[in-house]
């Protein structure tokens, strides 16, 4: 297939038809899911809007409020997490919702059967300075019955038992990537439209790269083995590339070849990153394409949740080199 006619197949190819289209590969295909996913694609168009708005209103900087991670939260973080909610809420299909910005289980309609674990708006922080940042979210069917309470046996699932996973970045351009666990696509919002257009099919990241993200400012209060791959990394002249933005650095790395490393320091001896809604996401998008996800010794998505908040330290992206780094721990 020449380039005309691979840039004509993807051409208005929507989201939604895409995910019409694709119904029969999620599991209990009864259009459930499809509507969630239509229902996240939309709160991340009203957050698009608002971020871009966030330069010429007061909703950048801080709210005034710590969450539950001990972290000041942003103006632009608590909206998010209200849009979401409010979203998957009115959209019917989601019994519960596990954030970052909320300290329990968020019980919005008994009655459905998905759970949304999500960081509504990762590196937020960053927006006050116009730098790139996104949405995590991963779903997971409940295991009580619908009608039932919402218990932590339906939130604190393994990776694996994930459904679809994705998340949205807020850029140049502002993407959505998305897996059900056959494969993993890109969409990309064409404003003139409003819509998600498929822009990145079968994304397949490489197998080996020169790229290595890591803040490179607490290398002294990493376990030796990691200060030893960091200094592999440059005697190998290997490009450091750090946004701080964790789906920023992801993105960049599953497609031109990287790693990003969350290592425990002393100041977070189990690590910084969130298994439930920021890790698992990503170690299945990760796997998905053809790269590697682990904290040092597991396989992320081969880890058992113990509490909704959970850290965990995180070597993800570009199988030869994930596993480069694990020979150094």
């Amino acid at each position: 297939m020449n380039n005309k006619t691979l840039v004509g197949s993807t051409i208005g190819t929507t989201l939604d038809r895409f995910i019409n289209h694709k119904q029969a590969d999620f599991p209990f295909a009864t259009g459930e899911l499809s509507q969630l996913l239509r229902d996240i694609a939309l709160a991340g168009k009203i957050i698009n809007l608002e971020i871009n708005k966030s330069g010429l209103l007061d909703i950048a900087g801080a709210y005034g409020a710590v969450n539950v991670q001990g972290e000041e939260q942003q103006k632009l973080d608590v909206i998010a997490n209200v849009r979401f909610i409010r979203a998957l809420r009115n959209g019917g299909q989601v019994c519960a919702i596990v954030s970052e910005e909320d300290d329990e289980i968020v019980e919005i309609n008994a009655d459905s059967n998905y759970v949304v674990a999500m960081d509504p708006l990762d590196g937020s922080s960053n927006i006050d300075v116009n730098v790139s940042i996104g949405t995590i979210f991963s779903i997971y069917r409940r295991v009580t019955a619908p009608g039932e309470h919402v218990t932590k046996e339906d939130v604190l699932q393994k990776g694996d038992k994930q459904v679809a996973a994705g998340y949205i970045l807020y850029g140049s351009s502002t993407m959505m990537v998305y897996t059900t666990g056959h494969g993993v696509n890109g969409f990309t919002l064409e404003p003139s439209l409003g819509e998600f257009v498929l822009s990145h099919a079968d994304i397949q990241s490489p197998e080996d790269g020169q790229i290595y993200s890591v803040n490179e400012g607490a290398y002294y209060s990493f376990e030796q083995g990691v200060q030893d791959y960091i200094r592999y990394c440059k005697e190998e002249r290997y490009s450091a590339r750090y946004i701080g933005s964790l789906v920023s650095d992801f993105h960049r790395n599953m497609f031109k070849g990287g790693i990003y490393l969350y290592p425990r320091t002393d100041k977070s001896p189990n690590g910084k990153l969130r298994l439930v809604y920021e890790c698992n996401a990503l170690a299945f998008i990760a796997e998905q394409s053809g790269g590697m996800a682990t904290d040092g010794e597991n396989r992320i998505m081969s880890l058992d949740p113990l509490e909704l908040h959970q850290r965990t330290q995180l070597l993800i992206g570009s199988t030869a080199m994930v596993k480069k780094a694990v020979s150094f721990l």
